[in-house]
């Protein structure tokens, strides 16, 4: 079965983005490739001293995801956050293919419109190479974490790689995805 967002990709948004940019191939057209979810929990951790967080973000981003998260650990020692090399202290995950347009799904039609006083997503967090990165502040936006299991309150980034050369390709990709961005202020 075909995932909802993949096939208004192939019948809406190509067309659209097509006859927008002047494509003149499908191939031209921006896609995202893939869409990785950053749980870093330094500060919760206490520096990777308290491994009952780290399982419990593992667990909790394994059920948002639909995949387990890999063990993030510090490359660098430093003394003033008292931190040493190796200590574990996140985990991500990278999503493609099928789970990455259910996870898309979940994330615009669920999750977003559960945020408090959410006015639309901010028009400043693409890096002008086409990449999107968002940052939630708290995990329980998503439906399938319960509340009441729920012993800390952790935030994540999520980051959507996308094959277009601007931002404003990619802003045109993800509003005709469904995106909710937020309108442009007109001087």
């Amino acid at each position: 079965m075909t995932p909802r967002l993949k096939t208004r990709y192939r019948e809406k948004t190509i067309p659209a983005l097509m006859k927008a940019f002047k494509y003149k191939n499908t191939m031209q057209v921006p896609r995202i490739e893939r869409v990785v979810l950053n749980m870093g929990l330094g500060r919760l951790t206490d520096a990777g001293r308290e491994r009952k967080v780290i399982d419990e973000a593992v667990e909790e981003m394994a059920i948002i995801a639909g995949q387990r998260p890999v063990i993030t650990a510090a490359r660098k020692s430093i003394a003033g956050f008292k931190l040493r090399e190796g200590v574990k202290i996140g985990c991500k995950v990278t999503l493609r293919g099928v789970m990455m347009y259910e996870f898309l799904n979940r994330l615009v039609n669920l999750a977003l419109p559960r945020l408090r006083d959410f006015r639309g997503l901010s028009l400043e967090a693409f890096d002008g190479n086409g990449n999107y990165t968002l940052g939630l502040k708290e995990q329980i936006i998503f439906p399938e974490i319960e509340y009441s299991k729920v012993d800390k309150i952790k935030g994540m980034n999520i980051t959507f790689v996308t094959t277009a050369k601007t931002g404003d390709e990619a802003l045109e990709l993800l509003k005709s995805l469904g995106f909710p961005f937020k309108k442009r202020q007109q001087n």
